[in-house]
């Protein structure tokens, strides 16, 4: 069973803007073969049990609301030359049944089953739904 990721996007409101951002830091830097990724200050003790098929989940605006495939885990460098981590990711951005997620620092580690089912393709989810109106629902605890 695949072990996901969780991390927050920090200033990023929607799913759309984060992956402009990935597409944007991805050309700036010319990091990983133009793949998107990012970077971290610890390597995940659990590394080969997250590259057996985990995911990235995003929390944009205190929502958890989209995930990515994670492609590989490698020792990178930051743009100054420090050592990090480098979690490279694979393109594209996947809606998942947004849920409400409190702030936290860092990644942490979340298993398959506390994880959201994709939206996409799940007609119990409301997939339907523009994400304003959902984000609005959860909120009124309707969703």
């Amino acid at each position: 069973m695949a072990l996901n990721l969780i991390k927050l996007a920090v200033g990023v409101a929607t799913p759309e803007a984060l992956a402009e951002r990935q597409a944007m830091r991805s050309h700036e830097t010319g990091a990983h073969d133009g793949r998107p990724f990012f970077r971290t200050r610890s390597f995940p003790r659990r590394a080969a049990e997250v590259l057996d098929g985990g995911s990235i989940y995003w929390v944009t605006a205190g929502m958890l609301l989209c995930r990515q495939e994670i492609h590989d885990i490698v020792q990178d460098r930051r743009d100054d030359g420090t050592p990090c981590t480098g979690v490279v990711l694979h393109a594209s951005i996947v809606p998942v049944v947004p849920r409400a997620v409190r702030a936290f620092q860092g990644w942490r580690y979340l298993t398959e089953p506390d994880a959201p089912v994709d939206l996409v393709g799940n007609p119990a989810t409301g997939d339907e739904l523009p994400l304003a109106l959902r984000r609005e629902l959860l909120a009124l605890c309707l969703l």
